[in-house]
């Protein structure tokens, strides 16, 4: 097995678009690493220029101790599997999972095994003697999936593989190939922007946006403290939601004006937010921290604020409801069927310990609360 790692890699298209920027990036030998941002960012790039589909403009790529540059795609010793599915069209799906050992010389009596093996994982066991035309979509990814974890080869990559899946297979699938990557020890990078797919699956996340890395860390780093807004923004499994407001002192107490109301900052003012005492800040509130007052009747005063329901989200054991404060929209948890229609006034608990601070200019972190 071998790790990867990308010096100062830099992809810009013919046509001059920028699709990678200066991406320093290591990847431990067996390290899971999840790439995830928004579409366009530069994910999908990163894989192909690792397997050599796509020149870097700039920079190495070096596998275990090889930089692979100059190397063809067939050299480089990586399996890829892309959003749509790479099987040969006139082999049946055994065929399709048993060709890459042919090739690299796998004994027949293993191969049959690992093909028994992955299929039933996978849950096409039942579907070898097909061709791929007849499966579906679902059907047609798995055993490309299959194709590519029947080997092992030094790197995987995996561009969003389980996209074509059902929910529930999705769920299965999941664990299953979290399982196999973890337990064969290859060195992955897998692009994702389920973030269950993320949080579950990483031993580390890389965040890119517009071709620029933004941070890298494990899931619970990127979550509770990332280094800007966007991060902020983008991880975890609740959106951010991001309130205007003012940083105040006063005899010793600190706290963020907020639509009119104090939120009280606990534990007094924090050093790293001293330099903005007077000026805006950004309020970074995830739904998981915000709840219906009513139901909380004894909640301080200065932890509360006041907003206007926008729309409501069932969601089963919660209901998310979108809501208005200072004019930004934020979610917040309700119990199921206890919320106000839109347009009504709330006031939201706000579990204020867990507020992050960022810069309205800059956009970077202030501050990260204090959990």
């Amino acid at each position: 097995m071998a790790g990867v790692v990308l010096d100062g890699v830099s992809r810009v298209h013919p046509d001059g678009t920028r699709a990678l920027w200066q991406l320093d990036l290591a990847v431990a030998d067996g390290e899971v690493m999840v790439l995830t941002g928004p579409s366009g960012c530069g994910k999908t790039t990163t894989l192909r220029v690792i397997a050599g589909l796509e020149p870097a403009s700039a920079g190495t790529v070096t596998i275990g101790d090889d930089v692979v540059n100059e190397l063809p795609t067939r050299d480089r010793d990586v399996a890829l599997v892309t959003q749509q599915h790479t099987l040969y069209p006139h082999m049946t799906v055994g065929d399709n999972l048993r060709f890459a050992l042919r090739m690299s010389g796998t004994p027949r009596q293993e191969t049959e095994q690992r093909i028994t093996a992955e299929s039933r994982v996978l849950g096409i066991d039942r579907l070898l003697d097909r061709l791929p035309r007849v499966l579906s979509a679902g059907h047609r990814q798995s055993a490309a999936l299959g194709r590519a974890t029947a080997r092992l080869p030094r790197v995987f990559l995996l561009d969003e593989p389980l996209s074509a899946l059902d929910a529930g297979e999705r769920v299965r699938v999941r664990a299953e190939l979290h399982r196999y990557v973890k337990t064969a020890g290859v060195t992955t990078l897998y692009v994702a922007n389920d973030q269950a797919e993320v949080m579950s699956l990483a031993d580390r996340v890389a965040v890119l946006r517009d071709g620029v890395l933004q941070q890298v860390g494990t899931p619970q780093e990127v979550l509770d403290r990332p280094v800007n807004q966007f991060v902020a923004g983008f991880a975890g499994l609740d959106g951010m939601g991001f309130v205007p407001a003012r940083l105040e002192q006063s005899a010793g107490l600190a706290w963020f004006l907020v639509a009119g109301r104090r939120l009280r900052v606990p534990g007094g003012l924090p050093g790293a937010l001293r330099s903005h005492v007077g000026l805006p800040v950004i309020l970074g509130l995830r739904p998981h921290q915000l709840g219906d007052a009513t139901a909380a009747p004894g909640h301080p005063i200065d932890e509360r604020l006041p907003a206007t329901v926008r729309r409501i989200e069932r969601l089963g054991p919660y209901d998310q409801v979108v809501t208005e404060v200072a004019g930004a929209q934020v979610g917040a948890r309700f119990a199921p069927g206890t919320a106000p229609g839109p347009g009504s006034a709330v006031e939201l608990t706000v579990q204020a310990r867990l507020v992050q601070v960022f810069d309205p200019v800059t956009a970077t972190a202030l501050w990260h609360g204090r959990d």
